[in-house]
């Protein structure tokens, strides 16, 4: 295997690798740092293949691509979302990358560790949420064609953020390495899935359906019941588990277990629907308490280990009595019983019991009495009331916190999210977008404001409610909420739309159409100011506009204040200009447009029509939150 890169090293001048997360036959995992992303945290799983010529390189790349490819169409907030590929040379040699986002928790078989250094493992209930939690997540993969083929506890993750669990590490590097490694035209003897876990059809055929990853996934729940290796619970010599003689269930759970575990894949259930239908129709089941939990345990491994043990007869043990009658024995001796005299045969001991009681009578005396004086005492005694604000502050102002929330956006689609910002959050939700697409944002909610941020985390528009304009380049976009200054708490409402530029008419005569820009010598332009009416901050204007006639507004407006425009009637576009004239790149040819004013002055809103309208337009000038 090739060495690891050093840790340090910054990959696409994008990815700074922190840690190894870890390694196998084919491939290692980095955790990284996307510069490109805030410095959000990713992971980067590399390809290494066992060969290096130039063949399979190439079959390499191609077989990644395709993979990757299906994988990035995955959107499930239980699964890390697929970013990208890239291919990096160090010393002559190309090294495949994939990169996810990154989980942060511990997996399941870390988790089972944790117990059973303790003493127990996971319940029947617990066992049973986490199934009804990740069945859902494999009903939806299979819906889209795609089989995990490596569910194990090791590839299960209980994410600290929400205590979901998440499905990772889909067999792509494995199935890569079985395609290189099988000739043309034969079917592929497969390595993907974890000795134990894996059923035999995957292992020995290298066909994976639906049902093979229902078969690991109930391999999986009987090694976080039992808390033994999958090895000590399958006897491979009559291809059977044997693994209810370490742990009790109710008898409908095991039966599902069961019949997931079936051998033949056709004996099994055919869908993920089938088995949450299953588990839907058992009862509750009873919660067990973790001291009875850890103690049944004991008591059930230690039968196991000593079957031996059964045979002891129960003994009733007397609190009065902690004689332990066994019958007699060969080699024990009788012992007869000994004649003592009665208590009250003995004047030393009446004396002593007379003393005793005596001094008990005059202790409770002098405790009844000291007791009235105390409350007398603080019935008499004035109150003194502390002011709470004398009192220190036990909770430090938390450290400023910030999140990253990919958007899964179409074309052509919209999608509409909501939620509350403490004072010291901020979230960032990211979108893709293709140079030349229509962008539209409306923020809505109270105490809240937006910002928006290219790929290389240039502002485009900053501290708005509303934006709507072109996407100058392809990549990565970041809408950014904070909270105002000096709110408590915020909630919001963001609705995200995209879509991709209508192409343009093809004009049939080369004559040259006379441009709408207000520059354009053949166009007219008709200035009216805009005046607020005393203690209004919002206008609205009614007016014609045509290719030939560009109706500018011109608006007073200091550097503290937020200029918002937007159409409300009439096919027209706007086009904002600063007060020295100069077009704003995020305001040319919007149908709504809302910012922080940089500087004072007179802002001009022009619009414009490719044909004769009537239009009507909102203006609002306000200050500042």
């Amino acid at each position: 295997m090739r060495p690891p890169i050093p840790i340090g090293t910054v990959l696409q001048n994008r990815y700074q690798l922190v840690s190894i997360l870890g390694q196998g036959g084919f491939a290692r995992t980095y955790l990284a740092k996307d510069q490109g992303r805030f410095d959000e945290l990713c992971a980067l799983k590399e390809f290494i293949p066992s060969q290096s010529s130039a063949f399979v390189l190439e079959k390499s790349k191609e077989l990644f691509q395709r993979e990757a490819a299906v994988l990035y169409q995955v959107q499930h907030p239980q699964i890390p979302q697929f970013r990208a590929t890239f291919e990096y040379n160090l010393e002559e040699s190309p090294r495949l990358f994939l990169v996810q986002d990154y989980v942060e928790g511990k997996t399941y078989h870390e988790l089972l560790n944790a117990r059973k250094a303790q003493g127990y493992t996971f319940s029947e209930a617990e066992v049973r949420s986490l199934l009804q939690q990740v069945l859902p997540v494999l009903d939806y993969i299979h819906s889209k064609g795609i089989i995990h083929r490596d569910i194990s506890p090791d590839n299960l993750i209980l994410r600290d953020q929400d205590q979901q669990p998440v499905l990772i590490d889909f067999g792509v590097v494995k199935e890569i390495v079985t395609r290189l490694h099988t000739p043309e035209g034969r079917a592929p003897v497969t390595t993907v899935g974890k000795l134990g876990y894996a059923p035999g059809e995957q292992l020995q055929t290298g066909r994976a359906y639906p049902s093979s990853d229902l078969y690991a996934l109930a391999a999986t729940a009987v090694v976080l019941l039992t808390g033994r290796e999958s090895s000590e619970l399958y006897d491979d010599t009559i291809l059977s588990w044997h693994w209810q003689k370490w742990v009790a269930v109710s008898s409908g759970f095991g039966q599902i277990l069961q019949q997931m575990l079936q051998y033949r894949p056709g004996d099994r259930y055919q869908s993920a629907n089938e088995v949450m239908a299953a588990l839907q129709a058992l009862p509750q089941p009873t919660a067990v308490s973790s001291t009875t939990q850890r103690q049944s345990q004991t008591v059930s491994q230690a039968v196991a280990a000593n079957p031996s043990l059964t045979q002891v007869r129960t003994i009733a043990v007397d609190q009065a009595n902690v004689a332990i009658s066994r019958g007699p024995s060969k080699s024990e001796a009788v012992i007869p019983p000994v004649t003592h005299r009665s208590l009250w045969d003995n004047p030393v001991a009446v004396g002593l019991i007379g003393i005793i009681l005596a001094l008990l009578t005059a202790f409770v005396s002098w405790s009844f009495v000291r007791e009235l004086l105390q409350r007398r005492t603080l019935q008499s005694t004035p109150k003194v009331m502390v002011s709470p604000t004398a009192l220190p502050s036990l909770s430090p102002s938390p450290d400023p916190v910030s999140y990253n929330r990919p958007l899964a956006l179409l074309p052509d689609d919209q999608v509409s999210v909501q939620g509350t910002l403490q004072p010291n959050q901020t979230i960032n939700y990211v979108i893709q977008g293709e140079q030349g697409q229509q962008l539209t944002l409306n923020l809505s909610g109270q105490g809240t404001v937006m910002s928006l941020f290219g790929p290389e985390q240039e502002p485009i528009v900053q501290r708005v409610n509303t934006w709507e304009g072109t996407v100058p380049a392809t990549g990565d976009y970041y809408i950014q909420l904070k909270p105002v200054p000096g709110v408590s708490q915020s909630s919001y409402q963001l609705a995200v739309a995209i879509a991709n530029p209508v192409p343009a008419t093809p004009i049939a005569t080369p004559t040259p159409t006379p441009s709408p820009e207000p520059a354009s010598p053949s166009a007219e332009v008709d200035v009216e100011q805009v005046r607020f009416a005393p203690g209004e901050t919002a206008q609205r204007m009614t007016d014609k506009a045509s290719p030939g006639r560009v109706k500018r507004y011109i608006v007073n407006a200091r550097a503290d204040q937020v200029l918002a425009t937007q159409v409300i009637d009439g096919t027209v576009t706007l086009d904002i200009r600063t007060p020295d004239g100069e077009l704003i790149n995020e305001a040319s040819k919007v149908l709504s447009w809302e910012s922080e004013l940089p500087v004072s002055g007179d802002y001009q809103i022009d619009v414009i029509a490719q044909d004769e309208t009537d239009f009507t337009l909102n203006v609002d000038v306000r200050n500042l939150q």
